[in-house]
C-alpha cells in the first residue's frame, strides 16, 4: 500500500512517514502542492491514499484535494489540519475529503483511520465486476451506475465520491423510508470515522447538487424533520410530503 504525504511541517511528515512504513506501507513525502500533485500524477503503482494537510504554501490543501478529485474520485483522502473550524470541515468534505482530523492527533487514532481507508479503498479495488454494486438505478432524469460510479443526469454525468455513492446507495435501497442520521452513520461510514450529524448533512447537500433539479427544493432526498432524510423515486410524491 502506498501513500502519499502532503505536509510542509518537515517533523510532523517524517514522522508520519516513518509510522507508516512501521505499518508495513510505502510513504512519499511533499511539502507544497504543484510537488504532490506531480507525485500523485506519476506514481506507479498508483497512490493508495493522500494524507493531507490544508494549510500549505502557495496552493492550499482545498486546492490540493479538488485537483486529486478531477481525476480520480475513489483515492482516499484524509485531511490532517490544524483548522478546527465547522466550515473548514464542511468544505473539505464539499470537495471531496473522506475522513478530518484535528492537529494534535493520537496516533493510534491516525493509524487505525488509515488501515480502515485502505482496507476500503482495496475491497473495492480488488473485487470483480459481479462483486461491485453491478446494477442500475433510475429515477426522475437521474441514472445511477453502481459499477461505473457514475450519476447521469439529463446529458451531464458526474463522478461521485466512494463515500457519496454509497450513501445514495444506501438511500436507493431504503426508498420511502425515514432514516435517522445515526442509521445514515452507523450504515455508511466506517466504525472509526470522526463524524457528525453536519457532516452527515454536508454530504446529503453533496448528493442534492448532483441528483436535484433544485438542490434547495428538493424532490427525491428529502428531509424529515427532526429525524433525518428519506428517499423518494417518484418526484410528485414529494409535492406532497410536509416535512421538506
Amino acid at each position: 500500500m502506498k501513500i502519499l504525504i502532503v505536509e510542509d511541517e518537515r517533523a510532523l511528515a517524517d514522522g508520519l512517514k516513518f509510522n507508516f512504513e512501521q505499518e508495513g506501507y510505502e510513504a512519499i513525502v511533499a511539502d507544497e502542492g504543484q510537488v504532490a500533485l506531480k507525485h500523485f500524477e506519476t506514481a506507479e503503482p498508483p497512490f493508495d491514499l493522500v494524507v493531507l494537510d490544508l494549510m500549505l504554501p502557495g496552493m492550499s490543501g482545498y486546492e490540493i484535494c479538488q485537483e486529486i478529485r478531477k481525476s480520480n474520485t475513489q483515492i482516499p483522502i484524509l485531511i490532517l489540519s490544524a483548522r478546527t473550524l465547522p466550515q473548514d470541515k464542511q468544505q473539505a468534505f464539499d470537495l471531496g475529503a473522506d475522513q478530518y482530523m484535528t492537529k494534535p492527533f493520537a496516533l493510534p487514532e491516525l493509524l487505525s483511520r488509515v488501515r480502515n481507508l485502505l482496507q476500503r479503498h482495496a475491497a473495492v479495488a480488488e473485487s470483480s465486476p459481479p462483486e461491485r454494486l453491478t446494477e442500475r438505478c433510475q429515477f426522475g432524469a437521474v441514472t445511477v451506475d453502481y459499477d461505473k460510479y457514475e450519476v447521469t443526469v439529463g446529458d451531464r454525468t458526474h463522478l461521485p465520491t466512494s463515500l457519496e455513492m454509497q450513501l445514495l446507495k444506501y438511500f436507493t435501497d431504503n426508498e420511502g423510508i425515514v432514516l435517522s442520521r445515526h442509521q445514515i452513520l452507523e450504515n455508511v461510514w466506517p466504525e472509526d470515522a470522526d463524524v457528525t450529524t453536519r457532516t452527515i448533512d454536508n454530504f446529503v447537500m453533496r448528493l442534492r447538487r448532483l441528483v436535484e433539479e433544485n438542490p434547495a427544493e428538493p424532490r427525491h432526498i428529502l428531509s424529515v424533520r427532526g429525524t433525518g432524510y428519506r428517499f423518494v423515486a417518484d418526484a410528485d410524491l414529494a409535492d406532497a410530503d410536509p416535512n421538506d
